[in-house]
């Protein structure tokens, strides 16, 4: 008799990366529960609401479940007003864990991020020997190797099978954060110059490849539990400068590039009253608007990570480029009026 199709849970579904999931998994066939604060509306995935940082809302959410995709995350890179931050990536990340072993959920696979290493220095072509940033960098950053640490010590210590995927600089269609940013910002004549003056390399992850990289990962941890217990770094493999990436979005779209570069101490110092700014007028909570001394640090360094662990171990293999994503995530954009 063959097996049932265990149905999978997505935390965070009404965002970027939680909704493709959710859409990948309903194409293929799996049952899946589409969880966040608000229903995202995804057809053939059933919605449960769920707030992370309450572990009676986890276990409910989870029971039947034979795996987890934990993707809600909260992002935020300035200094102040890092309790809730804590409280969704830390807390909601244990609670999960506590709910899914009790639960007797098979597998739980992270979306953590490649900022767990990152210590405000060069990374040129990192792997996952590199320790957890050992100095504070930002609340995103420290509250996801806290939670990393918890989703990965959780392999040995309870009977689910954990690990953890490490993407870097998310884009493609659906996002309504990074690119239409730039874009905005290059029309109303915001972002005529980029910020660090020499040449730094960073990595890029065309959304459908971290998706491929998610499947193959829970694929993987439910054929092989010795790859417990592990986090693999998952980008396109096509390091380029930051402002380069920029520069590219800029000229898919018929507009010009950036004129020039602002040194990095100018905008470090900017970023840092910015940053006191927001602090005194109590607007810790809200949105950031991308200018924050972390940001500023993450532009003016090289940060690119090797991908030959996730080849190796989950047969990962970008299959979209740096530029096909581009062009797919514009024409995405220019469809839905999303540039408007």
């Amino acid at each position: 008799m063959k097996a049932a199709i265990q149905t999978a849970v997505v935390t965070g579904a009404g965002g970027f990366v939680g909704r493709h999931l959710v859409e990948r998994l309903v194409a293929a066939g799996t049952p899946v529960i589409a969880s966040d604060l608000r229903d995202p509306g995804i057809a053939g995935a059933r919605f449960v609401p769920c707030n992370v940082t309450d572990l009676a809302a986890c276990e409910r959410l989870v029971a039947g479940a034979g795996v987890v995709f934990h993707v809600a995350s909260m992002v935020q890179t300035r200094q102040s007003g890092a309790a809730p931050v804590w409280a969704v990536n830390h807390g909601g990340t244990r609670n999960l864990l506590t709910a899914s072993a009790a639960s007797g959920v098979s597998r739980l696979v992270y979306v953590s991020s490649a900022s767990v290493v990152y210590q405000g220095t060069d990374i040129e072509n990192g792997n996952e020997t590199l320790p957890y940033a050992a100095t504070t960098q930002a609340p995103y950053a420290d509250s996801k190797i806290a939670a990393e640490r918890d989703v990965l010590a959780a392999h040995s210590a309870t009977g689910l099978r954990t690990c953890s995927i490490r993407p870097h600089v998310i884009y493609g269609p659906g996002d309504g954060r990074f690119l239409p940013a730039i874009l905005r910002r290059a029309r109303s004549g915001s972002l005529r110059y980029g910020v660090g003056r020499d040449n730094k390399l960073s990595d890029f992850t065309y959304i459908d490849n971290l998706i491929d990289a998610l499947l193959l990962a829970d694929q993987r941890l439910g054929e092989d539990a010795a790859l417990g217990g592990r986090a693999w770094f998952v980008t396109n493999g096509e390091p380029i400068g930051f402002w380069e990436f920029v520069d590219r979005v800029l000229s898919a779209m018929g507009m010009p590039p950036t004129r020039g570069r602002i040194p990095y101490r100018v905008a470090y110092a900017a970023a840092a009253v910015a940053e006191g700014v927001t602090s005194l007028l109590g607007r810790d909570a809200g949105p950031e608007n991308g200018f924050t001394r972390f940001a500023v640090r993450y532009m003016c360094t090289h940060h690119y990570f090797s991908i030959d662990r996730a080849r190796r171990d989950l047969g990962y293999q970008p299959a979209v480029s740096i530029d096909e994503g581009i062009r797919r995530t514009i024409e995405h954009l220019r469809r839905t009026g999303g540039l408007s």
